[in-house]
């Protein structure tokens, strides 16, 4: 029995034997629905990866026990009483990037943040109880100091995760970002058509590079999670994605819903129920990856992430409540990212149980 938190008021204990969480105290009722939760995962689910430390419930949280962890505990019990705070953080560390996909909003733009910006961003956050970090947009390997931006987060406090198209991958940058303390790597695949997706990304080859990306990524000791947008008309290559990463042995499949351009493009309800299902039987099979999916993950369980318990940070600074959501409500280079957090928390827009992505919803 490993203790979380310890309190005069909250007690929160992980009994990794029966892969449980238990909480005591007064204050114990605050965090018993996330508890609750976690535990009907951990015992209907497989995890992603089960290590001799601790528990990777999805690539998408933090390991139990540890710091990360303990601090999401004490952010859901926040949460309960309406204080809410960004447990994960979003930031576009560049433009730059070899891909050339369409749906890219940040390619055409100037500038991008200092690093000292982005340092200074992390620690605010780290302050108000950030314990996930995500870099992202366009490649962040294509920054030279990505390995420092890595290493300034206390990884007492916050997990590091990092995106890249997988196009410039190194064996050297494996290593070092595996040295840095990165927690996991997403890659992005969207066909198991190497056509497919070299379309998508406008490049010719880019699939095979991303393939090669995920194997010395792996090879290399580090945790990855192989990543798709699906659209409507596409939820049947998941099936085909997820044989993939059984194939290659990532601990996670994540599937997004993709941001419809036109309404042919939005997830029916017979779409999304067809990915619950998938999620459900892929996770309830012995071996193979786990499968995430944020049409359950952001719908059924959680809800809508964005201005409740995510903030993003985009590549100009601005601050949105999730990087499909285009509004800015502040500037971190204006003002410190807890009064840009009050900010984009004071609109109201961000309240109550949302159980259907904001961004797919356009087309209503």
């Amino acid at each position: 029995m490993t203790q979380l938190i310890k309190t005069a008021a909250l007690c929160v204990s992980f009994d990794r034997d029966q892969k449980a969480l238990q909480a005591s105290g007064a204050l114990a009722l605050m965090v018993q629905p996330v508890l609750k939760m976690i535990n009907q995962r951990l015992a209907e689910e497989k995890p992603a990866l089960v290590r001799l430390k601790d528990i990777v419930a999805s690539t998408w949280l933090p390991p139990i026990p540890g710091g990360p962890f303990r601090r999401l505990l004490v952010n859901e019990a926040r949460f309960a009483i309406g204080r809410p705070v960004p447990q994960t953080l979003s930031i576009e560390v560049t433009r730059r990037c070899g891909a050339k996909c369409d749906h890219c909003l940040i390619r055409e733009g100037e500038g991008e943040l200092s690093r000292e910006e982005i340092m200074r961003t992390i620690d605010q956050a780290l302050e108000m109880g950030t314990c996930i970090v995500t870099f992202t947009e366009g490649d962040p390997l294509l920054r030279e100091d990505i390995f420092e931006l890595i290493k300034h987060v206390d990884p007492e406090k916050a997990v590091v995760n990092l995106f890249t198209p997988g196009l410039d991958m190194t064996v050297e940058k494996a290593v070092r970002l595996r040295e840095a303390g990165l927690y996991n790597l997403i890659i992005g695949v969207y066909s198991t058509n190497p056509e497919e997706h070299d379309r998508v990304r406008g490049v010719e080859g880019a699939y095979s590079k991303a393939i090669e990306a995920i194997r010395i990524a792996l090879q290399t000791g580090l945790m990855v999670t192989m990543a798709c947008h699906i659209k409507s008309g596409q939820v049947d290559r998941i099936s085909d994605l997820y044989d993939l990463a059984t194939e290659l042995g990532v601990q996670e499949l994540s599937v997004w819903e993709g941001i419809p351009k036109t309404p042919e493009e939005k997830l029916t309800m017979i779409e999304r129920e067809k990915i619950i299902g998938l999620y459900r039987k892929i996770n309830s099979t012995p071996g193979g990856p786990r499968l995430f999916a944020s049409t359950y993950f952001e719908g059924q369980m959680m809800g809508c992430m964005a201005g409740r318990r995510w903030m993003h940070v985009a590549v100009d600074g601005g601050v949105r409540a999730c990087p499909y959501l285009r509004e800015s409500y502040a500037n971190i280079k204006d003002c410190s990212l807890k009064d840009a957090w009050k900010a984009l928390r004071a609109t109201g827009r961000f309240e109550g149980f949302i159980g259907n992505c904001p961004a797919q919803d356009i087309f209503s």
